[in-house]
């Protein structure tokens, strides 16, 4: 009976084992218009999309200190600039929002790169 507890304690710490994702960090800033178009035309579809289930947004400050996760990921001047990072390491990057009819196949572009991992 004990082994049965053992192998079940097993199973269960290995599923709540932290897994490392694909994220697309999006470096903005305070009064960028780009960013504010960006949020008006693309954010809100975001997560809902299988493109945001791969690698779901997470913004982060330009002018904040950067989370420790992303010490090793240089931070532009230039926002937005998305950036496609997994396991911490930068897969590709985005500068500048080009509009809601390109922005999608760039973002395609850069997914690819992960399935070339």
């Amino acid at each position: 009976m004990t082994s049965v507890y053992a192998a079940a304690l097993a199973l269960i710490m290995t599923l709540s084992a932290p897994v490392m994702a694909a994220e697309m960090i999006m470096f903005e800033q305070p009064g960028c218009a780009w960013c504010k178009r960006f949020n008006e035309e693309i954010a809100p579809a975001w997560p809902k999309t299988e493109q945001g289930q791969r690698a779901p947004l997470r913004r982060v400050n330009i002018h904040d200190t950067l989370p420790a996760d992303l010490a090793g990921i240089p931070v532009e001047r230039f926002t937005p600039t998305f950036v496609l990072v997994e396991d911490g390491q930068e897969i590709a990057r985005l500068r500048g929002y080009p509009g809601d009819q390109f922005f999608w196949a760039l973002v395609d572009d850069m997914l690819a790169k992960l399935d070339k991992r």
